[in-house]
């Protein structure tokens, strides 16, 4: 298995050519790194204005290893090789370097970055990537691997403290500036440029210079004045909207949009807003942050949207992916798993507008014995909740579980909002909260089998959505009756959440160890002996007028699942889902969003003249009895009998989506009739000489779990009646405008229209044209459909990607 490992953006508040001046001191050897014996340059090149400089070292190592493993490898040392390319007149170093020593046998490839801070030109930016890969060691592949990152992780600790060593080693020495590089008047032009050797040795690279283009780091002269957001994805993309050179850099702007690369986290703030991560940790958070922006390209915008009807994707705030990752202690493999589940479930039941769609029925204000009070003694947000003086048999009764679920989870996205105003009221990391649980009056009337039933359901929702957000749990005035309660409910308990519990029976909390050890005094509810006036509820039992019966509670069909716009399906290895539309004026659009939640899956769109049979599931579903999932079904359509290329034809090029990818997409019909979507299983193609499948396709089989893939799906399509009224307008904008105005995009398979007017929903990726002295201004009509009108339309002069359905900043 290939370890990797990815740093964060780490900043030294001194210039690059004064951090370059510090890095040469490391050399030939440097006695802060012990293991680092001794180097000797084999070749070194400069070009002829000196701009740019060549080194090629070799590195010799002293690996902290046992004696044993050395005299079987038969080796003292370690040589690594590495070579330097300067840029002074961009002020970059890169440095890429890798093992010759056992190089059959174990592969490391490291590359690092030093560059000036892009918005703070006497600042220097530092990042290090690395990849290890050992085939083989002697059947000491798993003990040199463990060793190999241990002493790695330990070398990426002391990389930062040992430049600042230097630096103040020359501050010292009174050498607190360096000038910088610029050209002579008699230097050869740019395009005239060539390298010439130093010292020429046989064994030199010649390398091509890479071109990376400028990070985007947040700039604070403070860490501790940071704003969260100035690091986060969000701002990252709003600042880049309306950055000076929007108009000169569209590659960039669109580029930047995606994620990717100028929202890099840099370690101040990771230290500041997330707390003290080991080296691998950090690696670990930047690396599942990464795939997320890499496998929902164009759906990146955090944006309110204009309704909820029509959500796009958001990717979750770096403090939470972090939790995912605790609760997998930093295997990324698994954290990835449970995390894309979690995003798969927040978006299909609209979680993230919870807040502000869901409004607690008034039996829930009186009779719901719980509610935020302060925070504890560590900056935590407290919950009480008065357990024992809930009625929860009358709450089911009257409400039912569906509604009880929606306002825990109302609580924890509360939760997680508070978290957030703590970290910047505290100036600390604060990512969970505590919770302090009376259990004083509870009896045998709430062991209720179905509000013990409600009870482990919410306590299963909230684990698999809400990890390591309780920070502590307080269980107070524990009666007898509570083994029996905890018996029931400590098995659906993660076992790290159950190390936070703690119980107190009768009125030990107020003894040594108690209460006041965790919050401080002048907070403690008065009903627990304390001054502090606490508003929640004292509960009491729900009056039976307000119960109601269980057809009565199914008509009000409040369930999660019944108000998504998303639909489930199954997919099987030989038996796609598929999905008709009808389409009777041609030029309409079909858009399509998609998640994969489990499984690779191949896309295609067919058109056919005839309709298709009539829908039918496939016997293939009923063997499979795990579809437990609200709305997953599996029909085909297209008859088997059916010719591709006669009966019907292929419109879009099959999409291989991997799992966890969300796919947006449209289609501007040509013709009228019908349009199938189909969901494939993706089955790996096998080698090209054999036709026994290779190992890596048998191994990729494996992991997908009876043959069987999952889709979450929505899809709209867009009338002809609107792009008939927006050709019209493009007609009427030719003639006003002199210029050749192409209202008509195409970008890969999506076409994209700009006219006054456009649908913006019509398109799956849109592109907003920048103007200058352009005004705009956008509505949403009663099919929650954005419009952008462009007054004075005038010469495009950049594109910008966003995302469908997303509210412009303009």
């Amino acid at each position: 298995m290939v370890q990797k490992y990815q740093s964060p953006i780490r900043v030294y508040k001194q210039p690059f050519e004064l951090v370059m001046e510090a890095y040469e001191r490391r050399f030939p050897t440097c006695h802060l790194i012990p293991m680092f014996v001794d180097s000797e340059v084999l070749g070194e090149t400069e070009c002829e204005d000196g701009s740019i400089h060549q080194v090629q070292r070799r590195c010799k190592l002293d690996v902290d290893a046992p004696r044993l493993l050395k005299r079987i490898a038969g080796v003292d040392y370690v040589y690594f090789s590495q070579e330097n390319t300067l840029n002074k007149r961009e002020r970059t170093l890169h440095i890429e370097s890798h093992n010759e020593t056992f190089s059959n046998r174990v592969i490391i490839h490291e590359l690092c970055s030093y560059s000036a801070h892009p918005e703070n030109e006497d600042w220097t930016c530092f990042e290090q990537s690395a990849s290890l890969d050992i085939k083989s060691f002697f059947g000491f592949e798993s003990t040199v691997e463990k060793m190999a990152m241990k002493q790695y992780a330990s070398s990426i600790k002391k990389g930062k403290e040992i430049i600042e060593f230097y630096l103040n080693q020359l501050e010292e020495e009174g050498i607190s500036h360096v000038p910088r590089w610029t050209p002579s008047l008699d230097a050869p032009s740019s395009s005239s440029v060539t390298i010439k050797p130093v010292c020429a040795t046989p064994k030199l690279l010649q390398l091509e210079l890479p071109v990376t283009s400028p990070v985007s780091i947040p700039v604070s002269t403070d860490a501790n004045d940071r704003e969260i957001a100035n690091a986060s994805n969000n701002d990252a993309t709003q600042s880049d909207a309306t950055s000076n050179d929007a108009t000169n850099q569209p590659d960039n702007l669109t580029e930047n949009q995606t994620g990717t690369p100028d929202d890099k986290l840099d370690a101040d703030y990771i230290k500041r807003y997330l707390g003290d991560l080991t080296p691998l940790q950090e690696s670990c958070l930047i690396r599942l942050r990464q795939w997320l922006q890499e496998s929902h390209k164009g759906k990146t915008l955090t944006l309110t949207p204009s309704s909820p009807s029509s959500p796009p994707f958001q990717i979750p705030k770096d403090e939470h992916i972090l939790r995912f990752l605790r609760a997998r202690d930093f295997n990324m493999e698994k954290a990835r798993e449970i995390l894309c589940h979690s995003l798969t479930w927040r978006k299909q039941n609209q979680v993230d507008y919870l807040l502000e769609t869901w409004t607690s029925p008034q039996v829930l204000n009186d009779y719901y014995t719980g509610g935020w009070h302060h925070h504890d003694k560590e900056g935590r947000p407290l919950y009480i909740l008065r357990l024992g003086q809930m009625d929860t048999k009358g709450l089911v009764r009257a409400l039912g579980e569906e509604s009880l679920l929606r306002h825990v989870l109302s609580i924890n996205e509360e939760g997680l909002r508070r978290c957030e105003e703590n970290t910047k009221v505290f100036g600390r990391p604060i990512s969970c909260w505590t919770c302090l649980v009376d259990l004083e009056g509870l009896n045998m009337r709430h062991l209720w089998r179905p509000g013990v039933k409600a009870l482990l359901r919410i306590i299963e929702v909230v684990e698999a959505n809400y990890p390591e957000t309780l920070g502590r749990l307080l269980i107070l005035r524990a009666p007898r009756v509570f083994p029996v309660l905890w018996t029931l409910v400590s098995p659906f308990i993660d076992e790290n959440t159950r190390k936070k519990f703690l119980i107190y029976a009768g009125n030990d909390y107020q003894g040594p160890g108690g209460l006041l050890d965790y919050i401080d005094k002048e907070v403690i509810p008065d009903f627990l002996g304390g001054e502090c006036m606490c508003e929640v509820p004292e509960g009491g039992l729900v009056p039976k007028s307000l119960y109601r019966t269980a057809e009565e509670l199914e008509n009000e069909d409040i369930s999660l699942w019944t108000e998504t716009i998303y639909q489930s399906a199954s997919v099987f290895k030989g038996a796609p889902h598929e999905l008709v539309i009808e389409i009777i004026d041609a030029s309409s659009v079909i858009t399509w969003d998609f998640d994969v939640c489990k499984g690779d899956v191949v896309f295609h769109l067919y058109h056919s003249k005839r309709a298709p049979q009539t829908p039918r599931k496939d016997p293939l579903v009923g063997q499979h009895s795990s579809i437990t999932t609200p709305g997953g079904n599996n029909v085909q359509l297209i008859d088997k009998s059916w010719t591709l290329g006669l009966d019907y034809s292929m419109v879009e090029s099959p999409l291989t989506c991997k799992e966890g990818e969300s796919v947006q997409g449209s289609h501007v019909t040509r013709w009228p009739g019908f349009y199938i979507l189909q969901w494939k299983f993706h089955t790996m193609p096998g080698s090209a000489s054999t036709n026994l499948p290779r190992v890596d396709d048998v191994l990729a089989s494996l992991q997908v779990s009876s043959h069987k893939c999952k889709v979450m799906y929505y899809t709209e399509v867009i009338g002809s009646e609107d792009f008939s009224e927006q050709a019209s307008r493009r007609q009427q904008v030719k003639e006003e405008d002199t210029e050749d105005f192409t209202m008509l995009e195409t970008v890969g398979v999506v076409y994209m229209s700009f006219i006054e007017g456009d649908d913006v929903n019509a398109c799956a990726q849109l592109v907003v044209l920048s103007y200058p002295d352009i005004k705009y201004n956008f509505y949403a009509n009663a099919n929650h459909r954005l419009h952008l009108n462009a007054i004075k339309p005038k010469r495009t002069i950049s594109m910008l990607m966003l995302t469908m359905g997303c509210v412009l900043i303009l």
